[in-house]
């Protein structure tokens, strides 16, 4: 059985958990990260050196970064439903994975903390607009992508859809203004019909 570490609440151990989920393999989740503290423990720091969550075990396999997990379920479980065979299939998923870790983290994360982790008396108002802009921009080329295609993994579910899921989640779920973006609309629908997703995903925002 899979050993998954990480609070339910982190954007990242959700798309551990989902992946995990979708490809109904068995796990155990153990608490880390934020008020559960573990992470800076000498045990976890010999497993994942970062002290970040999430981290898997699969035997005698230690893995961590959120989308690394995705990958490596998704072809070791996965039978090719979720993460096709050919190298070119493959490249059009991680594309958006690697374009969210390097773009899209950061602004998510500056409206995630300000606007549900943080106080009104806490908040950053300036690093709140940036990521609040910096969303907008990035989901709207979602949005035209999403245009073309019924996911962000191309004709059918995939690991980029677990990979952006998380974040579209928290855009979506905190009261702002946003601009109208129909076509993200459309996938964020279709990923709430999936049982995983509603009990993964969809969870208060904390």
């Amino acid at each position: 059985m899979l050993t998954i570490w990480g609070r339910a609440n982190s954007t990242n151990v959700k798309k551990a958990l989902w992946c995990a989920r979708e490809l109904d393999l068995a796990f155990e989740r153990i608490d880390a990260g934020g008020a559960f503290g573990v992470v800076d423990d000498p045990d976890y720091r010999a497993m994942n050196p970062n002290g970040l969550v999430p981290t898997l075990k699969d035997g005698d396999l230690i893995l961590w970064e959120s989308h690394t997990i995705v990958r490596y379920l998704a072809a070791r479980y996965g039978d090719g439903t979720l993460y096709p065979a050919d190298p070119a299939g493959r490249a059009s998923m991680e594309k958006w994975m690697d374009w969210t870790l390097g773009g899209l983290i950061e602004p998510f994360r500056c409206v995630l903390w300000n606007l549900v982790r943080r106080s009104p008396a806490e908040r950053d108002n300036a690093e709140l607009e940036r990521g609040l802009a910096g969303c907008a921009k990035l989901f709207t080329i979602l949005d035209a992508a999403l245009a073309k295609q019924p996911y962000l993994s191309g004709a059918t579910f995939g690991v980029a859809d677990i990979a952006l899921g998380p974040h579209a989640y928290g855009w979506l779920g905190v009261p702002i203004e946003r601009p109208e973006l129909p076509h993200l609309a459309a996938w964020f629908t279709r990923l709430n019909e999936r049982p995983a997703f509603r009990e993964i995903v969809a969870i208060p925002l904390t």
